[in-house]
């Protein structure tokens, strides 16, 4: 089932490069694209932030869109979505902007046009807090992570 999502194009070179669209019927994400006139060099270790030339207008807050990294820049060239992934929270009407982060040590360029991250929409149940001493319920588990059932 698709949604309308309003869209506003902030940087007319997105016209120019296309704007995001699913690749294939089964694709979870649209493909942002680097909304910039040159290349930009991001060294490695370094974060760059780059403009995506789209704004969205989610409007429902049991919606949100999250910024992903594409697995092929990753993979190929090491560069990822900064924080892990980006929040688009549905009253936010700014130019989406992608935080590339370059973990390798060469320099990594992006093109004008290159096609950087993916965008996906998913629901979001929003919470209240209730304070307890000690939970309702009991797990085998507990408080048990980071490992504790072993590697193998």
């Amino acid at each position: 089932m698709k949604r309308l999502i309003e869209t506003k194009i902030v940087n007319p070179l997105l016209e120019k490069y296309g704007v995001p669209a699913y690749k294939t019927p089964g694709s979870a994400g649209l493909d942002l694209i680097a909304c910039i006139d040159d290349p930009v060099i991001i060294p490695g270790g370094k974060n760059y932030l780059i403009g995506t030339g789209l704004a969205v207008n989610i409007q429902d807050p049991g919606l949100v869109a999250v910024v992903a990294s594409r697995s092929g820049l990753c993979l190929n060239s090491q560069v990822r979505v900064g924080q892990g992934l980006g929040v688009v929270d549905s009253d936010y009407h700014g130019e989406i902007g992608v935080i590339l982060h370059n973990d390798g040590e060469d320099d990594y360029v992006v093109q004008p046009g290159e096609r950087i991250a993916q965008l996906l929409f998913m629901p979001v149940v929003q919470v209240d807090f209730k304070i307890v001493d000690s939970f309702t319920t009991v797990t085998d588990r507990g408080a048990g992570g980071f490992g504790h059932t072993g590697r193998h």
